[in-house]
């Protein structure tokens, strides 16, 4: 994105991840792995656990929330070769919706 004076900026992007998780411990080696991963492409965790409601219903699924520093960065992740065994890890343990969410 190119800023008012010319220059381009980054825009900075979110993945939102909001499931029920049916095995514990096999999600937590799932997490173990797939943390260090977002990392390496610039990703960091923001917030999870649970919501607080301000209007309409809410399902009490869990969310967590990742900032990258773009949207294209969350795609090199979701597509790289090292994130398809780490997903693996997940079957079975997790019901998951995960949205790429670009910020402003």
């Amino acid at each position: 994105m190119v800023d008012a004076s010319g220059s381009e900026r980054r825009v900075t992007a979110y993945m939102l991840v909001q499931g029920t998780i049916t095995d514990e411990e096999q999600y937590g080696r799932y997490r173990e792995a797939v943390m260090p991963l977002i990392a390496t492409f610039g990703g960091k965790h923001v917030r999870g656990g649970t919501v607080e409601l301000l209007e309409g219903q809410h399902d009490e699924r869990r969310t967590a929330l990742f900032e990258f520093p773009s949207l294209e960065a969350i795609h090199a992740f979701w597509n790289s070769p090292e994130y398809g065994p780490v997903k693996e890890l997940r079957r079975g343990a997790a019901d998951l919706q995960i949205w790429a969410i670009p910020g402003l």
